[in-house]
């Protein structure tokens, strides 16, 4: 669809290509080859005369032009997302939607993947794009460039509506065979064995857990620091080192390999995992029936401080 010579689907591109800065990581984004991406660049260019991205060094950069389009290409197409989320109905059954959501590898490992599982039979056409968490959320939030964000209630955006999913609890993981684990572990332990914590993101940003242990953070020895919580067992086994993880992630580890769980020695706060989207897209039904399936899958989990089961 063409408007004042411009084709509308355009838009969706210029948008990739000036929040991604890269022509290949907006064709990943959007499902396309890079030659195609680079010939809707080049329509762009050619319609509003700049030249919308440069290069600097091995940097992509948007022109001062581009800058100025950014936010309203942005604006137009969360309208346009408005207007097809506020459609009468939804059906799974048939949907060919594809929601972008960002979360965790913890996210991905006790949510994402089982909730796959069952789009096999409920929802067969339905798509799931994860994106990584970090400091960029809030402008991915607000330009509407994703549906949903799964992540921590501290961490949390208040200028938009969220609902909490589940809660769960924090254990110490160790390997199978560390001695220090064969009994109960006090504090004094757990603090003199080495650790292995989790750092969010290009920020680096503390879990939940490490944020938590700060009162001890004089003494905590952490020996390494990890990008995602899915590394971390292969960093236990065969060593004295231990880590802290959420309970229901814990259970997932120690089905499969030799990693043994034990209590916390103190009292930690629940982990309260919830799904934020903008406030635009509070009627939108596809986003809502995606928010209670999600919450079906974490009921269907069990009780996370049940550590026996």
């Amino acid at each position: 669809m063409r408007y004042n010579g411009l084709d509308l689907n355009l838009i969706v591109a210029l948008d990739a290509v000036l929040e991604e800065a890269s022509v290949t990581k907006a064709a990943e984004r959007l499902n396309l080859t890079q030659p195609a991406l680079s010939s809707a660049l080049a329509r762009l260019r050619e319609y509003f005369g700049d030249e919308l991205l440069v290069q600097v060094g091995r940097r992509m950069v948007p022109t001062p032009y581009a800058q100025s389009l950014r936010p309203l290409a942005a604006r137009m197409l969360r309208e346009a997302q408005l207007l097809v989320a506020s459609s009468s109905g939804f059906d799974p059954a048939t949907s060919k939607r594809r929601f972008r959501i960002s979360a965790s590898d913890y996210i991905v490992t006790v949510l994402i993947t089982p909730l796959m599982a069952r789009f096999a039979t409920i929802a067969p056409g339905v798509g799931l794009d994860i994106v990584p968490t970090g400091p960029q959320l809030l402008e991915q939030l607000d330009r509407g460039s994703i549906d949903c964000v799964i992540s921590p209630e501290d961490f949390l955006v208040h200028s938009h509506p969220s609902e909490v999913l589940f809660e769960d609890q924090h254990v110490i993981v160790g390997w199978a065979g560390n001695p220090a684990l064969s009994g109960e572990v006090n504090l004094d332990t757990l603090l003199e064995l080495g650790h292995v914590a989790t750092s969010i993101g290009a920020g680096a940003i503390p879990s939940f857990a490490r944020q938590q242990m700060r009162l001890y953070r004089e003494r905590l020895k952490i020996e390494a620091t990890v990008p995602n919580f899915s590394a971390i067992p292969a960093m236990l086994i065969g060593s004295h080192r231990v880590s802290i993880l959420q309970a229901r992630l814990a259970r997932f580890f120690s089905a499969t390999m030799p990693i043994v769980i034990k209590p916390l020695p103190f009292d930690m706060p629940p982990l309260r995992e919830v799904a934020q989207y903008h406030s635009t897209r509070v009627n939108d039904v596809g986003l809502r029936w995606l928010v209670d399936r999600l919450k079906d899958v974490a009921a269907a989990s069990g009780d996370a401080n049940d550590l026996d089961r």
